[in-house]
C-alpha cells in the first residue's frame, strides 16, 4: 500500500473526522445571533433590523466564515495533523481563525497589513496566533503564498470564501435572516445590506435571495471609489481603487475573486467620515459600540430608506453590526487619530440625526 506523505492514513482520517466533530459541536453551542429591531420617527412606514454579528464567541461576522473555511480545508483533504494554518487578513477573519485553530490544536500564522489596528493585532497574539506584518498592503496574498509554499494550508478568505459557504442553507446567514423575520410584520424585507470584504457574505445572501425566489433585493454597502464600487460598475475585474479607505475589512484596493457582481442589486458608497459618525449613532442608539463597517451598513440603509419613502414605498431593510467597536479604540474613536487623518464627523453627525427625524438623508457639503 502507498502511504506516501501525500496519501491520507487512517490516522489521518481519524484526526480529519476529529477535527469536523469539534467543529459541529462549536456550531451547535453558538446560539444564533441576535436580530435587533429599531423604528425612526422620520421612517414610519419603514422597519429597520441590525443582524449582530459581534456576539459570535471570536466577536465578528468573520466567525462564520473561519468556520466554513476549516470546513472547506478539511473536507478537500487541504488540511492535515499538525499543519501550521495561515491566510491573509486585515484583523478580523485572522482574529476567528486564530481562534478556530487553537480549538484544533493548530499554530496559525495571520499575514496583517502594518496598519491594521492594534488590538486586533494582540487579539491574534492572545489566541495564540503569530502576526507577519507587511509594510505593504497590496503585498499581503504574496507573503500568505510564500508561508503556504512552504509548507502551511493557506486557507485563503479571499479567493475561497464565496465556495466554502454553502449558500442553499446550513444555516448561513440569509437563511438565519430570513428565519428570524418569520414572524415580523414584513417577513421578506425589501433590501438586504452587507458590505463586501472578501464578497463571500454578498456572494451567499445574493445567491440565497435567488435560490428561494425572493423579491428581496441586495445592496453591497462600500467606501467611496473602492475596487467593488468601480467593479460592479463596469463589471471589469482587472478595477482597481480610485481611493483608500479608513474602513478596515471592507473597501478593497482591488476586485478579488469572490466578488459576485451579478447577484447584487445595488452599491451604496459611504465617505470613510460617515460611517464613523454612524457607527457613533449606533452606539447611541443600541448601547453597544460597534466598528467601521457597521456603520457604512448603516449610512447604505439610510440612503434606501430615503429613496423609499420619497417613492412611498414601505417595507423593511436588513443590515448587519459586523463587529466589536472596542478593537478600533486607538484609531477610528480616537479624536486625536482623527484629526491626524482628515476625519472632521461633525457635519455627517448633524445629517444623521435630522435623516433619523425627518426621513431624507442629505450628505453635508
Amino acid at each position: 500500500m502507498n502511504t506516501s506523505p501525500h496519501c491520507e492514513t487512517s490516522a489521518d482520517r481519524a484526526w480529519v473526522n476529529t477535527a469536523l466533530a469539534l467543529l459541529e459541536q462549536e456550531a451547535t453551542r453558538s446560539a444564533d445571533t441576535h436580530l435587533l429591531r429599531l423604528d425612526f420617527p422620520g421612517f414610519p412606514d419603514i422597519t429597520f433590523y441590525f443582524k449582530d454579528e459581534s456576539v459570535h464567541p471570536t466577536g465578528s461576522l468573520k466567525h462564520r466564515l473561519a468556520r466554513s473555511l476549516y470546513l472547506y480545508a478539511l473536507c478537500n483533504g487541504r488540511l492535515r495533523p499538525g499543519q501550521t494554518v495561515v491566510d491573509a487578513s486585515s484583523g478580523s477573519t485572522a482574529i476567528s481563525e486564530a481562534w478556530f485553530a487553537r480549538l484544533l490544536g493548530l499554530q496559525f500564522i495571520a499575514v496583517m497589513p502594518a496598519c491594521t489596528a492594534p488590538q486586533k493585532i494582540q487579539a491574534v497574539q492572545e489566541l495564540g496566533g503569530t502576526c507577519d506584518l507587511v509594510d505593504d498592503p497590496t503585498q499581503v496574498h504574496a507573503r500568505a503564498a510564500a508561508h503556504a509554499a512552504n509548507g502551511a494550508c493557506h486557507l485563503d478568505q479571499f479567493g475561497l470564501a464565496e465556495r466554502a459557504t454553502d449558500w442553499r442553507g446550513n444555516n448561513n446567514i440569509a437563511e438565519s435572516i430570513l428565519g428570524q423575520l418569520r414572524r415580523e410584520p414584513q417577513p421578506e424585507p425589501s433590501w438586504i445590506v452587507c458590505g463586501a470584504g472578501t464578497g463571500g457574505t454578498s456572494a451567499t445572501i445574493g445567491r440565497y435571495l435567488r435560490y428561494r425566489r425572493l423579491s428581496t433585493r441586495l445592496c453591497v454597502a462600500e467606501p467611496t471609489g473602492s475596487g467593488y464600487v468601480h467593479g460592479w460598475r463596469t463589471r471589469d475585474r482587472n478595477a482597481v481603487a480610485s481611493q483608500a479607505t479608513r474602513i478596515e475589512g471592507i473597501g478593497r484596493p482591488k476586485v478579488e475573486p469572490g466578488f459576485l457582481f451579478e447577484v447584487v442589486d445595488a452599491v451604496a458608497e459611504v465617505d470613510d467620515a460617515a460611517s464613523i459618525a454612524a457607527a457613533l449613532q449606533l452606539e447611541e442608539l443600541l448601547g453597544t459600540r460597534y466598528g467601521g463597517s457597521s456603520g457604512t451598513n448603516f449610512v447604505a440603509c439610510l440612503q434606501l430608506a430615503t429613496a423609499m419613502r420619497a417613492r412611498g414605498e414601505a417595507g423593511s431593510i436588513v443590515t448587519l453590526l459586523c463587529d466589536r467597536g472596542k478593537r478600533y479604540q486607538q484609531t477610528l474613536f480616537d479624536p486625536a487619530w482623527r484629526s491626524a487623518h482628515g476625519l472632521d464627523l461633525t457635519p455627517w453627525q448633524g445629517a444623521l440625526q435630522t435623516a433619523l427625524a425627518t426621513g431624507t438623508l442629505t450628505p453635508p457639503d
